[in-house]
């Protein structure tokens, strides 16, 4: 993995540990056809197609409507590294989608990768359950 600075985006770029992080993550089930390739800013994947082309995709709720063209170049690259936020990822206890507060303060925390794996996975699967029409909460959070 590399990580750092692209001028205002912190990227976590996954190299060798994609392919078993987009298992992880669960991309084939959410987004048929796309690969995993990192983070961009901690709250969206960056994603790519068949044919090599970058998207973004939030961490929640992953789903294809959200996709959105991701236009980095040469971010493999030029990445500032920086060791306050090495081997850390910025999670929104209550994610945004479900009106949690995207400003720091108590709705911040930093968690690691495999934090990050479980946290990913309950709230998108909270996400489909309730769009499917379905009410309360699954199992118990992470």
């Amino acid at each position: 993995m590399r990580e750092g600075w692209y001028g205002d985006n912190y990227l976590v770029l996954f190299e060798d540990a994609a392919a078993s992080l987009e298992c992880a993550y669960g991309i084939a089930n959410a987004l048929p056809g796309y690969h995993l390739v990192g983070l961009l800013g901690w709250d969206d994947f960056i994603v790519e197609d068949a044919h090599g082309v970058s998207f973004t995709v939030p961490t929640v709720p992953l789903m294809g409507d959200y996709l959105t063209l991701c236009v980095l170049t040469d971010f493999p690259h030029a990445l500032a590294p920086d060791d306050r936020f090495e081997g850390k990822i910025k999670w929104y206890v209550k994610p945004l989608i479900f009106g949690g507060d995207p400003n720091y303060g108590d709705n911040l925390s930093w968690v690691t990768q495999d934090q990050h794996i479980q946290l990913v996975n309950w709230w998108n699967k909270l996400y489909r359950h309730l769009a499917a029409g379905g009410e309360g909460m699954p199992a118990a959070r992470p």
